[in-house]
This record gives structure tokens, sequence and C-alpha cells, in this order.
């Protein structure tokens, strides 16, 4: 398991976008995902993808400039999926 825990601050608008698609494919008809990128305390920056629930939470509650923690998966693009986010 490739689970990782990073604090940042968010350095990016939020992109928020909509994937429909077959249930062949995915688990469900549509999907929704936000995008974003974040500043580490090193100055590292790292990019950010959530899907469906937490997607939802991150357009509707966060914001450029926000500090943030994330649990998260690194996936095969080396992007950080999202398992839980919490506001610092």
């Amino acid at each position: 398991m490739n689970i990782c825990f990073l604090i940042g601050k968010i350095i990016s608008e939020i992109k928020y976008d909509f994937v429909i698609g077959n249930k062949k494919y995915f688990n469900k008809e549509k999907i929704t995902v936000a995008r974003f990128n974040i500043e580490l305390l090193n100055k590292s920056k790292i990019s950010i993808i959530a899907y469906n629930s937490i997607a939802d939470f991150c357009y509707q509650k966060l914001d450029k400039n926000y500090n943030i923690f994330i649990e998260g998966l690194i996936n095969t693009v080396g992007n950080i999926e999202i398992k839980n986010i919490k506001i610092i």
C-alpha cells in the first residue's frame, strides 16, 4: 500500500469537472473530479486529485492559500488521490 500524509498550502484554483461514462468501466455513471496543486513546507509542488464526495467538499469548502492536511494514495501517474482531507 502506498499511503502518504501531506501538509501544504493550496497554490492553484480548484478545477472541478464531471466525468460521464458507462457502468462497464466505472462503478457509477457520473463521477465528479477536483484537481489542484499544493506546495509543501519544503517548497515541493504536488498535484492533487479528488473524486466524488471528497471532490464536492474540495470545491465547496477549499480555496487558494488554505493550509490543508491530506491522507492519500500515490496513483500511477504520480498524483496524490485524496482519501481524507482536513483544513488546518
